[in-house]
Formats: C-alpha cells, sequence, structure tokens
C-alpha cells in the first residue's frame, strides 16, 4: 500500500503490487472493503424486517421513524407502573372494543381520551372533569370501564398511563429491500452530520463513545434479543463503512481520492503531499477519538 515499498520487492511480486495497478483497479480493490461492510448492513436489515422480529423492527423504527417497521394495535402493551389512571384498572393484552361508545381503533381512542378536559385550566398532571368510558375484551369477556385522564404537558394531550401493544409490519422481499434501504439512508445521512456537528458542538461530543462504550452497548443490546444483536451488528457495520470511506489516508477513501486524483493529473502524486492534506483529517479524527475515551472514563466514574 505504500508506494515507497516497491522499489525493495522483487520484480516479479512488484508487477502485482497495489501502487502499480490502473487507478480503476485500486478504486475496485479498495472499495470492496467498504463495500462488504454495507452489504452485511443490508443483509442484516433485510433479514430482521423479513422475518418480522419485534424487537429488530422497533430498534430499527428507532433508527429512522420515517420507515415504518412497526404497527400499533388497540391491545394494551404497557401500562405507567405505580401511577393512575390506567395503573390497577387496564391490565396487558386488554383489547380496546370501544371509547366513549365508539368502536375503538388507535386513533379514535387517542382523540376520544384527548378530548376530554380538565374543569379549570390544562396544567400539567391535571384530571379531567368527566371521565373516558372504555370498553375492552379480557379473557374473552367485555369489561366496562371508567377512568380520568391527566393532562400531561410533554405530549401535549391528556393521556390515560398506557401504551398501545405493538406487531411488526409484514415486509415482503422487496418492501423488505426499499426498507433496509431506507435506513441505511438515514443512518448515512446521520453518520455524515453528526461527524459534521461532533466537531463544532460540545453537547453533540459529549455524546460520543470510544470502544469501552460501543462495548458496553453491544452487550446490552444482545441481552435484549437476537433481533436487536442484528440490527446493532449492522448499524455499525454500516457507519464503519461511513468513516472508512472518508476522504483521507490511510482510510481507504484516501485511497479512492488520490487514485481519482492520479487518473486525473495523468502521474502519480507523491507520497508527502497525500500525508499533508491527510493529516487534517486525522488529527480530526483522533480529536474525536481521544474525546470518546474521555467520555466513557467520566462515565464509568460516575
Amino acid at each position: 500500500m505504500n508506494p515507497e515499498e516497491i522499489a525493495d520487492l522483487d520484480p516479479e511480486v512488484a508487477k502485482r503490487a497495489y501502487y502499480n495497478q490502473p487507478p480503476w483497479k485500486r478504486i475496485v480493490v479498495i472499495l470492496a472493503g467498504p463495500g462488504v461492510n454495507i452489504l452485511i448492513a443490508f443483509v442484516l436489515f433485510w433479514g430482521v424486517l423479513s422475518a418480522g422480529t419485534l424487537n429488530g423492527a422497533v430498534l430499527l423504527s428507532r433508527l429512522d421513524p420515517s420507515v415504518q417497521t412497526v404497527s400499533a394495535t388497540t391491545s394494551v402493551g404497557v401500562i405507567e407502573a405505580g401511577h393512575p389512571p390506567a395503573y390497577g384498572v387496564l391490565r396487558p393484552g386488554d383489547k380496546l372494543v370501544a371509547v366513549d361508545g365508539r368502536p375503538a381503533t388507535v386513533d379514535s381512542a387517542m382523540s376520544g381520551i384527548s378530548s376530554h378536559r380538565c374543569a379549570g385550566a390544562q396544567v400539567n398532571g391535571c384530571r379531567a372533569a368527566t371521565p373516558v368510558k372504555l370498553t375492552v375484551r379480557r379473557d374473552g369477556r367485555l369489561v366496562h370501564l371508567s377512568i380520568y385522564p391527566r393532562y400531561n404537558k410533554e405530549a401535549g394531550r391528556m393521556l390515560v398511563g398506557f401504551g398501545f401493544e405493538a406487531v411488526p409490519k409484514e415486509f415482503g422481499p422487496l418492501s423488505a429491500a426499499t426498507g433496509a434501504a431506507g435506513e441505511m439512508w438515514h443512518v448515512t445521512t446521520g453518520t455524515l452530520t453528526g461527524f459534521g456537528q461532533a466537531l463544532t458542538s460540545s453537547k453533540v461530543r459529549g455524546q460520543i463513545s470510544s470502544i469501552v462504550g460501543i462495548t458496553q452497548d453491544a452487550h446490552t443490546t444482545v441481552q435484549a434479543g437476537p433481533g436487536d444483536a442484528l440490527v446493532f451488528l449492522g448499524y455499525i457495520s454500516l457507519v464503519l463503512a461511513v468513516i472508512n470511506l472518508f476522504p483521507f489516508l490511510p482510510l481507504d477513501g484516501g485511497h479512492v481520492l488520490w487514485a481519482v486524483a492520479e487518473k486525473v493529473r495523468g502521474k502519480r502524486i507523491s507520497l508527502i503531499a497525500m500525508y499533508r492534506f491527510s493529516s487534517v483529517g486525522i488529527v480530526l479524527m483522533l480529536f474525536l477519538v481521544i474525546n470518546g475515551i474521555s467520555n466513557d472514563i467520566g462515565r464509568l466514574a460516575g
């Protein structure tokens, strides 16, 4: 990979040396590495969407909310523990049949609950003046419940204190491929913008992790289930590919840049010129790596 080493090679070996190949061959060879990383990410995202694993689908929806990987049902999934009004009244698995006498869908249930108002000003935690009447199917029978919603300032509406059960959206082979491509595009653009923001924003730099933090995240994700683990592996593989394509040496993107420059110029670029240009990017990368290590040390120290 170093043009200065060619003179020390056996002539037969030197013929096959990387820097003795035409620029287009070097570009093809060097892009094989990040290309495999991109392919791995695509296959893993596609596999998770095709298999319909709930945990993986939920994690993908967090990566890119614009790609709908999960669908909400009218069944109660989670209840806010220890807090009224739903706690102790609703049960996980209850299926909403009607809200205030109207057939329940996810949207109609949310709008029906939100239509109730507090007696006075809508302040955080205030209780609705009238209860919302819910009809749920529980253990095969209909149960009628009355619950007083409370206003949540952060959400900007009345809440009962439960979340709808989510199920993975069904994807065919083609739609899964489209969804995987959409997820990858979002991760790619997010990585590029995040790199720029990390250089200009101390808040963003405070969120960077080194290999220590990434290892902890990987451990937590693997424990969450195979779907989460596959999405995490695909995400890391894609981020590595994107970073590896940054246009400075010794990253693959730097080799591509100088191969293109050599083709345009018609002759080799000096190694000193390549390293001078790349030194700026290397310093920036080292700055972020050291910052990530510092963040992890701070987190471990509490």
